[in-house]
């Protein structure tokens, strides 16, 4: 019966879907209040309907209700409860039912905060999400429904993926969908604009922070299932350029232009034609994302659905909703002229030139995932070709270095006409600070790759940059101790989100450096007791045991890791394998310190008598990893403080002196 409840309400968002998307835009078209206001009405009744759903899907899995197919084919009832719950979306049809409620929470959430919004525009963005949501919702009625009855009802189910049993795996998708299903706000106050013929300043104000929330979740859930690959793939690695893993960081790059874009339509009413471009390529590759992850055109640990079907009718939404959308742009935008001009080198000129190199990177990182299926797809399958991580590396990195320049000398600048001459001291500590750390690298690891000191001066130019244009702001060390502390308490809080947002990405170069450029390993045969000199470190397999968990069985292993007869760790790695699935696992064992991870694995025994008790042992020595992790939460950390500035709360206005002032007062008293 609960089933049946969640089936109808998901048919009801749908109904709802299609009221959102006509009688507010006929009402926009036509000024009548009535049916613009509602769309924020549908828009809630659509997150209720589409909560209420999920609740019941989720009440399937954690009853371990059989006679649901997702449940059978993604659960079982030996599963721990964390499990059950995370395989309400460790799935396709699952997965997509948690898609379009994070669509429909985003167009309720400016129901109920964009009282401040024009009613005109507010109902064409409401309508806009509910376009998205119809394709979405019909996907999932009618190609990928969760509630579908298997009959009779099986006694167990099969179990879920045993790759994604794990906590960092139950949190990581969530995360993912409100990053790139958040920036389809972008997309829909775009197209908004497109369709009434305006943009400003204030649509900017608008736009900036649901961009800017969908860009910090999405920076997390990337963040997190880096984490995951690399301690639970037992490959040692937190990278590979796979095509699913660049399908959510190519939407992070545009939408990452797409902040810095908004930011020069609301301070100089300028590049709006580029800005509503920018945030519909930013959701078009958020759902060009979502075709190569549920059409069966990948393969990979990340891919869900391999029903050609399912994919036709995704690239049907896609080639729908992209066209529309670039149809509407080259209509409407050669009549958006912007106000504002600016000189190259000016603030508003580094901006650019971040967006273009931003929008360079992503096209990079889109053509070399791409380019492999679109060959295979013209020579109709003769011709298979794999793009790796080496050409990710040559082409990538190099778009990146004027960039992170960039981003230390662009807030140096003035608004509008900057000037050299006096931007140019500002960035002398970064100078320093690069200089300094090219040479502590050459004379400190003189033996690693030539390249690797100059990546590290490079982070040490973004961090040092990042905090001189901090302490220039609250004039640090020019004026009394305590009027800076006054005037830090003063700055807007997005402002310091940004300088926290650099001040993380340095702090990542500098992990992705020290991981990449001196990285060692050893890879040996181990017989308990035996021990192995590699990677500065002696390593011995001091005992295998087994045992079993919850729903699979293990072998677990203990490296004793020491440096000079002096006992560093003792990792403890295990695999696991997992019955019902038949399918192993690698748990590494991890010691982590602020210079670098010990990271060990054991593989699998010998296949002969004679080798059956010797264990395949990997260990690696992973400098700086931990700064990646690091790097990141102070990216995602600064993306939440910018979002508390009340400047960008829609719907918050703003009190102050010039309010209080503007209050009639009292008449004196004779």
């Amino acid at each position: 019966m609960i089933a049946e409840i969640g089936q109808f309400t998901l048919i009801l968002a749908l109904v709802l879907a299609v009221v959102q998307a006509t009688l507010p835009l006929w009402g926009a078209a036509r000024g009548d209040t009535a049916l613009m206001a509602l769309a924020g009405r549908t828009a809630i009744g659509q997150a209720a309907a589409l909560l209420i759903a999920f609740a019941a899907l989720t009440h399937g899995f954690v009853t371990s209700d059989f006679s649901l197919a997702v449940v059978f084919q993604n659960s079982h009832s030996l599963k721990p409860m964390l499990y059950k719950v995370s395989g309400v979306w460790g799935n396709h049809e699952g997965s997509m039912l948690l898609w379009v409620l994070v669509l429909a929470m985003f167009s309720a959430a400016v129901a109920l905060f964009g009282r401040n919004l024009p009613p005109s525009l507010k109902a064409r963005v409401l309508a806009v999400q509910a376009m998205i949501g119809i394709g979405f919702l019909a996907f999932v009625i009618f190609t990928s429904n969760p509630f579908a009855r298997l009959s009779p009802a099986p006694l167990d189910g099969t179990g879920l993926n045993p790759l994604l049993q794990d906590p960092g795996l139950a949190f990581h998708p969530p995360l993912l969908y409100l990053g790139y299903v958040g920036f389809s706000m972008a997309f829909s106050f775009a197209v908004a604009a497109l369709i009434e013929g305006k943009v400003d300043a204030a649509w900017a104000r608008w736009v900036r922070p649901w961009t800017l929330a969908a860009w910090t979740f999405l920076t997390a859930g990337i963040a997190l299932g880096s984490w995951w690959a690399y301690y639970e793939l037992g490959w040692g690695g937190w990278w590979f350029w796979d095509p699913v893993e660049n399908a959510s960081f190519i939407p992070w790059l545009f939408g990452t232009a797409l902040l810095h874009s908004a930011i020069v339509v609301e301070k100089r009413d300028a590049l709006k034609s580029w800005t509503i471009l920018l945030a519909i390529v930013t959701f078009s590759m958020s759902l060009l994302g979502t075709f190569l992850v549920r059409s069966g055109v990948l393969t990979s640990v990340h891919a869900f659905a391999t029903d050609p079907e399912r994919g036709v009718f995704i690239l049907a939404i896609l080639v729908l909703t992209i066209g529309s959308a670039l149809t509407l742009f080259a209509i409407r935008a050669p009549g958006m002229k912007g106000g504002g001009l600016f000189s190259p080198v000016s603030r508003e000129g580094a901006l650019v030139a971040n967006n273009m190199l931003l929008a360079v990177a992503a096209g990079t990182v889109l053509l070399g995932t791409l380019y492999p299926l679109i060959l295979e797809a013209l020579s109709g399958g003769s011709a298979k070709v794999s793009v790796g991580p080496p050409f990710f590396n040559a082409t990538f990195g190099p778009i990146m270095v004027p960039l992170v320049i960039m981003m230390a000398a662009g807030p140096m600048m003035a608004w509008k006409r900057g000037n050299l001459r006096i931007a140019a001291p500002k960035l002398i500590p970064a100078a320093i600070a690069t200089v300094l750390a090219i040479v502590a690298t050459f004379v400190l690891v003189p033996d690693g790759p030539g390249l690797a000191p100059f990546a590290m001066g490079l982070a040490a130019w973004l961090a040092a940059g990042t905090l001189a244009e901090w302490a220039g702001r609250i004039k640090l060390f020019t004026i009394p101790v305590a009027e800076s502390w006054r005037r830090l308490r003063g700055q807007p809080r997005a402002a310091s989100g940004m300088t926290l947002a650099h001040l993380g990405l340095a702090i990542m170069i500098v992990g992705i450096t020290g991981s990449s450029a001196w990285r060692t390993e050893l890879i040996t045969t181990l017989v308990p007791g035996e021990s192995a000199e590699g990677a500065g470190y002696t390593v011995t397999l001091t005992e295998v045991t087994r045992g079993s968990g919850p729903n699979y069985n293990y072998e677990r292993g203990l490296l004793k890791i020491s440096d000079e007869g002096r006992t560093v760790t003792t990792l403890t790695t295990e695999r696991r394998f997992f019955p019902i699935a038949s399918q192993t696992t690698t748990e590494a064992g991890i010691y982590t310190t602020i210079l670098a991870d010990l990271y060990g694995v054991i593989g699998e025994p010998g296949r002969t008598p004679e080798t059956a008790n010797a264990w395949t042992v990997r260990f690696f020595v992973n400098p700086l990893v931990p700064w990646i992790w690091l790097g990141a939460m102070v990216m995602v950390f600064g993306g939440s403080l910018s979002l508390t500035d009340r400047r960008h709360r829609v719907g918050v206005p703003r009190r102050g002196r010039v309010a209080k002032a503007a209050r009639p007062q009292p008449a004196a008293a004779e």
